[in-house]
């Protein structure tokens, strides 16, 4: 089965703490502090490997951690980084946020290594907060946490040129007759179950991509079917080719099934039927002379549309040409840059939001402010010590929680209480 689509939960690599020791060798029994730094835990990175055509790899493991980063240790010695993550995926590939169905990453394009959690900084020894008031520390900083996220993949195939029709009207033949893809053809009544790739090369023109999309049933837009699946491989094409049964074969009505599964694209994304469209009336070899009630009827119904019809048969190549030539002006038409889907979602910054702070006013008209990850830091931080109390203070500023303080009206002298802590604000 071609996968497409997977679900995983990935983890950033945690921070290694900072480390407390102090220098002890002979002759100097009171050493200074010289806990080392804690190591980076490791990323989480999303690469794209060419060689890759299918999210298998990810159907059957679903937990993924990148490696955590050491403790510092003693004599300075520094804790050693966690290795990242790399998480090799096929070109096409949109990672997205498993709750809120947000992009966090589109792998096309130009982006083909994106870094999608951050591992957690290393925590400072004690080294780093002796002062000439406090010599001898007995804390260090925690390292970082980790991010731990569920995210999904789909694959949305690259093509320029998108082949949709219902099961059975010779898309895969006429695939394997215009490029080197080698798609499997039989009288298959359900559909292909994979969209298959090939490029299109002619003479003087530019050659493209072109994608045979399994085939649409009525309903696909709800989830009938294979419909979901597959409709999200049309999303990049920019145009489409419908290709019709036009020797009635299958007993169908082609004008019905064009307005089917336009019906189809539409209700997925009204945006699809923006993309220009050509209609390919296949299986001509199977009907006497280059014209037929069916034809007929498909020029009446589409060229007022500007939808032009061409004849053609995916077996003995009559019409192909001019088929593809037409498109190639399509094309040409059209803007050249990729379609890669913007960032939506930014993993870092939702972690840093499902902790927010609160600044509320006292009965004493003091200045409150909590929230977990402020508790967090004055549990590592002495903020006795100058150099504790500045680090303190430069935290307060990139959290935003001066700029809140502000913005509720505090005066110079206003009493800041966070914590079992007061302060005199002072500007």
């Amino acid at each position: 089965m071609f996968a497409d689509r997977a679900t995983i939960i990935i983890k950033s690599g945690k921070g290694g703490d900072g480390h407390v020791s102090f220098r002890r060798e002979k002759y100097v029994p009171d050493g200074g502090p010289d806990g080392g730094d804690g190591g980076k835990g490791g990323d989480v990175v999303f690469v794209v490997d060419d060689g890759l055509n299918t999210l298998t790899d990810y159907r059957h493991k679903r937990k993924f951690s990148a490696q955590p980063g050491e403790e510092g240790g003693k004599r300075n010695c520094h804790g050693k980084n966690g290795e990242d993550l790399v998480l090799k995926v096929p070109a096409g590939t949109v990672v997205k946020d498993a709750a809120s169905g947000k992009v966090i990453a589109d792998m096309s394009g130009g982006n083909r290594r994106q870094i999608i959690l951050k591992g957690g900084r290393g925590g400072l020894g004690n080294q780093h907060f002796a002062t000439s008031t406090m010599q001898a520390p007995k804390y260090a900083q925690p390292g970082g946490e980790s991010i731990e996220l569920e995210v999904k993949l789909e694959l949305k195939v690259i093509a320029d040129v998108g082949l949709v029709g219902f099961p059975n009207v010779g898309k895969s033949t006429l695939l394997s007759r215009v490029t080197n893809a080698r798609p499997k053809i039989a009288n298959y009544h359900f559909t292909t179950l994979q969209p298959n790739l090939g490029v299109v090369d002619l003479e003087g023109a530019g050659g493209f991509v072109i994608a045979d999309i399994p085939g649409l049933i009525e309903g696909a837009s709800e989830g009938v079917g294979l419909g979901l699946e597959f409709l999200r491989h049309i999303e990049r094409t920019k145009v489409m080719i419908h290709v019709v049964d036009a020797a009635g074969t299958e007993g169908r009505d082609p004008i019905a099934d064009i307005r089917a599964i336009n019906r189809e694209l539409e209700a997925y994304d009204p945006a699809l039927l923006k993309k220009p469209q050509v209609i390919a009336a296949n299986k001509m070899d199977a009907v006497f002379g280059d014209e037929n009630e069916v034809i007929r009827s498909l020029r009446e119904a589409f060229e007022e549309e500007g939808i032009k019809i061409f004849p053609i048969s995916a077996v003995s190549g009559k019409g192909l040409k001019e088929l593809l030539y037409h498109v190639r002006e399509l094309l040409n038409q059209c803007s050249q840059e990729p379609v890669v889907y913007a960032q939506e979602f930014d993993p870092e910054a939702q972690f840093l939001q499902e902790e927010p702070f609160t600044v509320t006013r006292a009965d004493d008209a003091a200045f409150v402010v909590e929230g977990p990850k402020i508790d967090k830091m004055l549990g590592y931080t002495n903020i006795d010590t100058e150099k504790g109390f500045l680090f303190f203070q430069k935290f307060l500023k990139e959290q935003g929680i001066l700029k809140e303080l502000e913005k509720m009206g505090i005066q110079d002298g206003d009493t800041v209480r966070i914590y079992g802590n007061e302060f005199d604000y002072y500007k």
